[in-house]
């Protein structure tokens, strides 16, 4: 398989950013800051209109974990109906019981609502806050989903690189993500025999109105108080160039 870069885009403009640098496919998102929520219908068709990129959408309707009320649950199947009908080339999502183990009701609906169509199902990184990897991996090859997105149940993908040994063959693609860089990418994909790397290629970009009169709306710690994140075109092009 061709090795590949997966951008992980909060915006219409983190995505132009990763097609600048020759990234194939991005994870479309709003609000990384928490993780990532589910983006606009606008910033899809915007990319899938002036790009040739993959757009993989998140599902996804709140911050913090992964264990939804029923209305959450229907309102993510409404939201991924749309973005499907508006050319998503897959869908990210995550569905756990409350004891962390992978719901696979919910699941396994997903994945038909996005096979329906298709176009791929990939679960996210809900996998590393599960109690058993191999046995989470397993259930989701046997509900057919595509891919998952995993740091390996650790805080930073090369620390969870015994778990993200790309031992499945065709049965599930395998793709790390978090603190995936130029430095380490190809050293990850020698090492486990993945193909493709998940990376938020990151920078700041300053926003004067963010604090003002006592009044703060920052997110980041110092020096970045006024800063938002954005995708920088020369480190996608940097990580797409250290694979080759």
């Amino acid at each position: 398989m061709e090795r590949m870069i997966e951008v992980c885009a909060g915006s219409y403009q983190d995505c132009i950013a990763a097609y600048q640098g020759k990234a194939k496919r991005v994870e479309l998102n709003s609000a990384l800051s928490v993780g990532g929520l589910t983006p606009s219908v606008a910033s899809l068709v915007r990319v899938k209109k002036e790009t040739d990129l993959t757009v993989i959408c998140m599902v996804r309707p709140r911050a913090a974990g992964f264990c939804y009320e029923k209305e959450d649950v229907e309102i993510m199947f409404e939201d991924a109906k749309i973005l499907l009908d508006h050319d998503a080339d897959g869908i990210a999502f995550g569905f756990l019981n409350e004891d962390g183990t992978i719901c696979e009701e919910d699941t396994k609906r997903m994945i038909d609502l996005i096979h329906s169509y298709n176009k791929e199902a990939v679960f996210h990184r809900a996998f590393d806050v599960t109690p058993d990897a191999f046995e989470a991996i397993e259930t989701l090859i046997d509900l057919g989903a595509d891919r998952v997105l995993t740091s390996g149940q650790k805080s930073k993908a090369m620390e969870g690189i015994k778990v993200l040994n790309n031992q499945y063959g065709d049965k599930i693609q395998i793709l790390p993500g978090s603190g995936m860089n130029a430095e380490n990418a190809k050293m990850m994909m020698n090492y486990t025999g993945v193909y493709q790397v998940h990376s938020s290629c990151k920078n700041y970009k300053a926003d004067t109105t963010t604090t003002k009169n006592g009044v703060s709306y920052s997110y980041l710690e110092s020096p970045h108080e006024n800063d938002y994140d954005v995708v920088d075109v020369e480190l996608v092009t940097k990580l797409v160039n250290s694979i080759k």
